[in-house]
């Protein structure tokens, strides 16, 4: 995924020394609508910062925040200080002021054609001082509600560029997930974007992409031979997608009770990732034909009847109970939330693949929320051996061996397999072949955005979702959505710091299977 230049290589070593030379962004204003929020605080700015600590940003490179809080240049700056101390650990230093020198904010109405104005005059004026060139990369860091207005303003203000290609190519729009929170709403928010930009100036972000791990998936597979004859239904019994988080709904509960977990990760995180795993090699490394594998693989996930959902799907929703040995409470006393929600904060599914590759294998899918353990992973569990010639020594049922991709708290990767323990008696233990990205390479693991953010500035859309899978993702889940809605039975309520719950066991162990343990890589 990167774009690498291989230096020295010391054959010696098992582990290989690869020094990357990455391309630095290009010369560009980035506008940031929301510009006072939690997300821009936590992550935008952290992560610019250190693409500027790194060289990775052009020194004509410069910010302007947006927002309907009254911020000055100076405060938003102090804001912008506070944000990278917390969150990079980063001392102040001349680096650090360099780069708060290129922050700027314009306070306005998103429905106001003043602010445009404004925000058209600080570019004319910004271009001078940082010697820019006219491209332009607009980011909604704002909620779902807010796209439409300011999309419709940015095209009625001709901030979206005009319909020469030259100037299209130097206008992109960075739009945050969840995109729509139906089939209807995600159509028709493609519908007024496309209205002002296309498709090749459109960025709709999804930060799991953007994890070093979760791009490997695509090395590991396609860059290494040994995998690719065994990835298949011939060997491949099931395949278990875990993004388990231990926090609660925090200061989100008013955002979180209108999604619940089934718009919030399920729709975007779990089937990016599914669609990673799962999908063709494309024919080349390029943005569309990788993109054009997702939206195959999207395209033949199975249905899931309506009629018959509790044997595809669960959801639950998290009460009381203890985590870390501290009290919590459910999630109808958290601030916020309405005491008769019926919101989901997790869900479980069993979902499969209708083509040659994967007919008939089980992709269980689940994620939640105040569960014992924060735990993000894929696990792939190949079919056991046809016959067990150690059946004589009581080896009669052994382990299948166990693929697993570790993708947070801590990123690595794991294959387990069978092998003799020490001894003058067969006896045989399961072992693991791991490795962890930070022990092996050395480095904390960038910040995802860091990659995504340095992606756009350079017009790559590789990690970023196309119009065409956001729609086949909610044309796949609306139907559930629907059939919630008219449901009058409450989510299955879960205890805080539980493992899972009765009825989410039994969507897997009807199958004979069982959901993996939130532990480590090697549960």
């Amino acid at each position: 995924m990167n774009r690498c230049g291989m230096k020295k290589i010391k054959p010696e070593l098992i582990q290989q020394e690869i020094l990357c030379i990455e391309e630095p962004g290009r010369p560009a204003a980035l506008v940031v609508f929301g510009a006072s929020g939690d997300l821009v605080h936590r992550k935008l700015l952290p992560s610019l910062f250190e693409l500027y600590r790194k060289d990775l940003l052009s020194e004509n490179f410069y910010v302007i925040g947006v927002g309907r809080t009254k911020l000055t240049d100076e405060s938003f700056r102090q804001s912008a200080k506070d944000a990278v101390q917390d969150n990079t650990g980063r001392t102040a230093s001349g680096k650090i002021n360099a780069f708060l020198d290129k922050l700027y904010f314009v306070t306005g109405d998103y429905d106001d054609t003043a602010s445009y104005q404004k925000i058209k005059r600080s570019l004319a004026e910004l271009k001078k001082k940082h010697k820019s060139d006219n491209r332009h990369i607009f980011y909604l860091a704002v909620p779902p509600t807010l796209y439409g207005t300011i999309v419709q303003q940015l095209g009625l203000s001709g901030l979206s560029g005009d319909n020469e290609t030259d100037c299209r190519e130097k206008v992109s729009l960075i739009v945050e997930k969840p995109f729509g929170n139906d089939l209807q709403s995600a159509t028709q928010l493609n519908s007024t974007i496309r209205q002002w930009f296309v498709e090749s100036q459109i960025y709709r972000i999804d930060h799991y992409l953007g994890k070093e791990t979760v791009q490997n998936i695509l090395i590991f597979r396609f860059a290494n031979t040994i995998f690719e004859p065994i990835w298949n239904r011939n060997y491949i019994d099931s395949v278990q997608i875990t993004i388990a988080e231990t926090l609660g709904v925090g200061h989100r509960a008013n955002y979180y009770d209108r999604t619940g977990a089934l718009r919030d990760v399920f729709q975007n995180h779990m089937l990016q990732m599914l669609a990673l795993v799962a999908k063709e090699p494309p024919t080349s490394f390029q943005a569309d034909r990788l993109r054009d594998e997702r939206v195959k693989l999207l395209r033949a996930v199975r249905p899931l009847d309506p009629d018959n959902l509790d044997s595809y799907i669960i959801r639950g929703q998290y009460g009381p109970g203890t985590i870390d040995d501290n009290k919590v409470a459910g999630y109808k006393s958290e601030p916020g939330v309405d005491p008769n929600s019926k919101t989901e904060t997790f869900v479980a599914a069993k979902l499969f693949i209708d083509n040659w590759r994967w007919r008939d294998v089980p992709f269980y899918l689940r994620t939640g929320k105040r569960l014992r353990r924060q735990n993000t992973e894929i696990a792939v569990t190949f079919k056991k051996i046809p016959h067990s010639m150690f059946y004589t020594s009581g080896l009669a049922d052994m382990p299948p061996n166990v693929l697993v991709i570790q993708i947070q708290p801590e990123e690595g990767i794991s294959l387990s397999f069978q092998a003799k323990r020490p001894g003058s008696k067969i006896c045989m233990s399961t072992l693991d072949m791991s490795f962890n990205y930070k022990d092996i390479f050395g480095v904390t693991m960038p910040e995802a955005y860091q990659r995504l953010l340095l992606d756009v500035t350079l017009g790559d859309q590789t990690l970023f979702t196309r119009y065409d899978t956001a729609e086949i993702a909610w044309q796949l889940l609306t139907p559930v959505l629907q059939a919630w809605q008219k449901d009058e039975t409450p989510p299955v309520i879960y205890p805080a710091g539980s493992e899972s719950f009765p009825q989410a066991d039994k969507l897997i162990e009807s199958d004979g299977r069982k959901w993996r343990k939130l532990n480590s890589i090697s549960s």
